[in-house]
């Protein structure tokens, strides 16, 4: 079977940016599963697992374009730092998330943490950067109309929601 919109995927990646290794579900020795179609995926790596089957082993070296998008100057802003989980902890350069008012969440990078207020980048912190991909397709499969009523994929073991 070949993954395309609405087919799940299990898969272990290892994701490198500048040869330095960001992140790897293999660390976590769990892999990552995904309705494909639905927004889950960067466009980049989406398109590059289209017609893929399982046992596969693939690399995509993705563009900001179709990554995270290019880094934009003027895209900071100043938060309360009510919106913060755990602003007490908040230092400038480290990565969190903001949870924003109309609902949802944002990565940020902290730039400088006031007494009331915190300065974010807004940009995605892997804005601007090619992303490097090495891709283990595992498993490849039909969603079931839950898994595309909610959008998402449900892992054996998971409890639908």
């Amino acid at each position: 079977m070949k993954a395309g919109k609405d087919k799940v995927i299990s898969l272990h990646y290892t994701l490198t940016v500048d040869g330095e290794k960001v992140e790897s579900s293999l660390d976590r020795n769990e892999p990552l599963w995904v309705l494909l179609g639905h927004g889950q995926l960067i466009p980049g790596l989406e398109k590059a697992l289209e017609g893929r089957e399982a046992g596969e082993q693939l690399q995509a070296h993705i563009a900001p374009a179709e990554g995270y998008g290019e880094r934009q100057e003027g895209m900071t802003q100043r938060v309360p730092k009510k919106y913060f989980q755990q602003a007490a902890k908040l230092k400038p350069g480290m990565t969190t998330v903001l949870a924003l008012k109309e609902g949802g969440h944002r990565v940020v990078v902290v730039q400088k943490v006031g007494m009331s207020t915190v300065d974010v980048d807004l940009n995605h912190p892997m804005a601007g950067k090619t992303l490097s991909f090495d891709v283990t397709l595992n498993e490849v499969r039909d969603g079931t109309e839950e898994e595309i009523a909610h959008g998402h994929a449900h892992p054996p073991g998971a409890e639908a929601h």
